[in-house]
């Protein structure tokens, strides 16, 4: 156990240690090191790096290259989207930047967002003109788009 003295202005004046060590305390450097240890991944399981080795420190999509003062900013993007898939060969990887990475996912979502309700709306012609059936008669738009040409070429 330590034991502090202090002095009048709140400084520390002695520093005396009494008797040996509680059992269960240990030195600070050992305890920081146990919990690095414990922090790093099995061999085997850091896919980052396997995938960085296979296929090199370069981007998939947009072929920027890396070094080792930026290599912090490629990613591993897996193609089937399944994070716990790593075949050792590497074959549901691709090394992608930041950048180009986020793209990847925003494109799925919206892929997601326009492949629910409401995107057959978004791809329909639409006309004031119906042919048979009730069908938008895209012969009566294509007419329409002749006549705006030929104005337009007047001009």
């Amino acid at each position: 156990m330590a034991r502090m003295s202090f002095g009048k202005k709140g400084t520390r004046v002695r520093t005396t240690t009494t008797g040996s060590k509680p059992a269960g305390e240990r030195p600070i450097v050992d305890v920081v090191r146990e919990m690095k240890e414990g922090m790093q991944k099995p061999p085997g399981q850091d896919y980052r790096e396997r995938s960085l080795a296979i296929h090199g420190l370069i981007c998939a999509r947009c072929a920027r290259e890396f070094d080792a003062s930026n290599r912090h900013l490629l990613t591993v993007h897996h193609k089937d989207g399944n994070h716990h898939n790593n075949p050792p060969d590497g074959s549901n990887w691709e090394n992608l930047c930041v950048y180009c990475h986020e793209d990847a996912h925003s494109r799925e979502l919206l892929g997601d967002y326009y492949g629910g309700q409401g995107s057959k709306e978004k791809h329909l012609v639409h006309s004031s003109a119906t042919g048979g059936e009730g069908n938008p008669g895209l012969a009566s738009l294509a007419d329409k788009l002749k006549e705006a040409l030929e104005k337009k070429r007047k001009k």
